[in-house]
């Protein structure tokens, strides 16, 4: 018997890896809600902030002449301090966090595990593939002497609590183009060799076609103009990667290039929109949601960014406050105005209406914000029902995260082998009470009360009328 643990982790519903049945519901991703740029200036991050316990502040470092310094108290409202550290342009009166004459950082995190304060922060840097660096306090680096993570000018990184290591999510060739292939290391030092993991296939290069050809087709977009009769591949520019109750949820950038500007150039004529994917293995993944966007471009109003790129700073964090804040590289359209006036193919672009204004400050580094666990739900209109698979209940109470302001949502024990309702969890013509509401965790009861101490493996069955469930747990 295949058994989940609700204790250990929430059940969330990316996939249906939990589940034995799945009757009349539909599963919707749900996009977290933008909350606009927070430092714009033509900026990017492959780094998520980092909260620092010391000082009692949010830091970020973002690209920029080595690494850039940023510090708030809140996660929204950011300064640039003047650290006075390094010169640039004759003069230290600026916010670079590291030698400018060195390799770029590329990611950072802070270690709290590691007993040497001066491995505290743990940095890789990137002049083309990725080396690991050490600080005391992020701005003061020592090179590690180890062998380069190889890689193109994408990746991502984090540590992984499940398997406790290192997880460089680095970006190389395969025949889908650009992929993501993984190494870790246990100890900051000794990297494995990077393994493929994640790929695009014929469904990535179909949503091309059709995503592309959606968007030529509004006015509202600028970007693209036009599409060419070349059936280009889509790639997976970038993957950041959260663990998250037991899962891992990758956020990749789904590159679909479009040929405004012919090859090799056609780096800058594409949308890059962040999608949803989920494993248990890091190896093995599964696609979310039919592949809906999870931050998805929009047009230009003359001020907004995400009109042609987005990109994952790092890995969402997940608050103590009940949200998950997900910072992201949201840019505008890449290049120069000069570099698309050469082309015949884009004379289309200034007929409708391009100019400097799409280039100036070309990217900007953002927030989207949603609830907690509520990347996707399961939903029932009339009567959707769902079985979870059988697990251990010793004595914890069931917790939802639902919203069925709308509706109702009843719940059923049954024994795991027989499939027949538990005593008193469902009485023969007698409902129990539903829960009504919409809440991010409540506890759910029973008409009779009864001792939840159950020796044999149960199973959930919900019933979801005109409501939505997201997750549920033991505790």
């Amino acid at each position: 018997m295949d058994l989940i643990d609700p204790k250990k982790h929430r059940q969330l519903f990316l996939d249906d890896h939990g589940l034995i049945l799945n009757q009349t519901t539909t599963r919707t991703l749900h996009p977290p809600q933008k909350f606009g740029p927070l430092i714009s200036g033509g900026v990017q991050s492959r780094s998520a902030p980092i909260w620092n316990p010391e000082k009692n502040i949010w830091e970020w470092w973002y690209m920029g002449q080595g690494a850039r310094y940023a510090t708030s108290k809140d996660g929204e409202h950011w300064e640039k301090p003047h650290l006075g550290l390094y010169a640039w342009e004759g003069s230290k009166d600026n916010n670079i966090a590291c030698d400018p004459e060195g390799p770029g950082m590329y990611h950072i995190v802070r270690d709290e595990r590691d007993p040497d304060p001066g491995r505290r922060y743990k940095a890789l840097f990137s002049s083309s593939d990725r080396r690991a660096g050490v600080s005391p306090d992020g701005f003061h680096w020592t090179m590690l002497d180890s062998i380069a993570i190889p890689s193109q000018d994408e990746s991502q990184f984090t540590w992984d609590p499940y398997t406790e290591q290192y997880l460089a999510l680095v970006k190389q060739q395969t025949e889908w183009g650009r992929s993501v292939w993984l190494s870790t290391s246990k100890d900051f030092t000794t990297f494995t060799d990077p393994v493929l993991i994640f790929h695009s296939d014929e469904i990535d290069r179909e949503n091309r076609r059709q995503r592309v050809r959606k968007i030529i087709e509004d006015p509202a977009y600028i970007t693209p103009p036009l599409l060419d009769d070349i059936d280009y591949i889509a790639e997976i520019y970038n993957m950041a990667v959260l663990p998250y109750q037991g899962l891992y949820i990758g956020f990749p950038t789904v590159f679909n290039p479009f040929g405004a500007i012919p090859p090799p150039a056609t780096n800058f004529t594409r949308i890059n929109q962040i999608e949803m994917a989920v494993s248990r293995d890091l190896y093995t993944w599964d696609r979310v949601a039919d592949r809906t966007p999870f931050i998805g471009i929009e047009p230009f109003d003359g001020q907004n960014y995400g009109t042609s790129q987005l990109l994952m700073s790092g890995p969402p964090i997940v608050r103590d406050d009940g949200e998950i804040w997900c910072y992201y590289n949201a840019l505008r359209m890449p290049g120069s105005i000069e570099m698309y006036r050469r082309f015949n193919r884009c004379k289309e672009l200034f007929r409708l209406g391009i100019d400097q204004r799409h280039f100036d400050d070309a990217g900007a580094l953002s927030l989207a914000k949603l609830p907690r666990d509520r990347f996707v739900s399961i939903d029932g209109d009339e009567i959707g029902t769902i079985i979870t698979r059988p697990f251990y209940w010793r004595g914890e109470d069931l917790y939802i995260n639902a919203d069925a302001r709308w509706g109702e949502i009843y719940a059923e024990i049954q024994d795991a082998e027989s499939g027949r309702p538990h005593p008193g969890f469902w009485v023969p013509g007698e409902e129990p009470p539903p829960f009504t509401g919409d809440s991010l965790g409540v506890k759910f009861t029973w008409k009779h009360p009864h001792d939840l101490n159950f020796e044999k493996p149960v199973r959930l069955k919900f019933y979801l009328h005109q409501a939505r469930l997201f997750s549920y747990w033991l505790d």
